[in-house]
């Protein structure tokens, strides 16, 4: 019963995100469709851990959003093709229960996610020779932007902790920040060699840096007692 009343509050979050134009109309259906089985799978509050992330992206996708619509580089709407990418490495994680995996691809989304989103604002090095670049520059990273993903990936690790999905705090943070960190200079280096020259899409790039965060945190899970 609890379920699918989770259920219909999932339909209604999702419903409000497409209004307020977050979300396209297929990302929103996406979106839940893949927490429907994760509520099943694995609990609600796997779910609410992917919230979180999106709560976060939402916040800081408007912060000095003027002056990113003034650089070019304000995103607005997210399409279908942003919800696989970084949302299909923590749906697998959840459906087979590895918090290692969900912990450290959500932790990476977020990280990346709060990374491009404050740095923006502050002049970027790329990250392969360190030479100043334009804001919006794939593999484009700055001080404050890696502060503030490591931050993000801290947060998901406090929240994993909160809701449950690991009772011990020290490793569910060490996992998050480890594998958030690691997987957001990832998606920065694939960045700056491979989608600079059109051989990866953004969307490809997201996509393995998840990959590359579940691997961590599924490696930290097995090395850390």
């Amino acid at each position: 019963m609890y379920n699918l009343e989770y259920v219909v509050l999932l339909v209604i979050i999702g419903i409000l995100i497409y209004a307020r134009k977050a979300l396209d109309l297929l990302g929103s259906i996406f979106m839940i469709a893949m927490g429907v089985i994760i509520i099943f799978a694995a609990g609600v509050n796997w779910l609410l851990l992917i919230f979180v992330f999106l709560i976060l992206g939402l916040i800081f996708t408007r912060y000095r959003h003027q002056y990113k619509k003034e650089i070019g580089v304000y995103e607005g709407t997210r399409t279908l093709k942003n919800v696989i990418s970084n949302g299909i490495v923590p749906f697998v994680m959840a459906a087979f229960g590895n918090y290692g995996g969900f912990i450290g691809s959500i932790a990476t989304a977020t990280a990346d996610t709060m990374a491009s989103e404050v740095g923006v604002v502050e002049t970027p090095r790329l990250i392969t020779n360190l030479k100043k670049v334009p804001p919006g520059t794939d593999g484009g990273i700055s001080l404050l932007g890696t502060v503030a993903g490591i931050i993000g990936a801290g947060i998901i690790g406090v929240s994993a902790y909160i809701l449950g999905i690991n009772p011990d705090l020290i490793k569910t943070m060490e996992i998050a920040v480890v594998s958030g960190t690691v997987g957001c200079f990832m998606d920065s280096i694939l960045g700056a060699v491979l989608e600079s020259k059109s051989y990866l899409t953004n969307e490809h790039v997201n996509l393995i840096a998840t990959v590359t965060g579940a691997f961590i945190g599924i490696f930290m899970v097995q090395v850390i007692v």
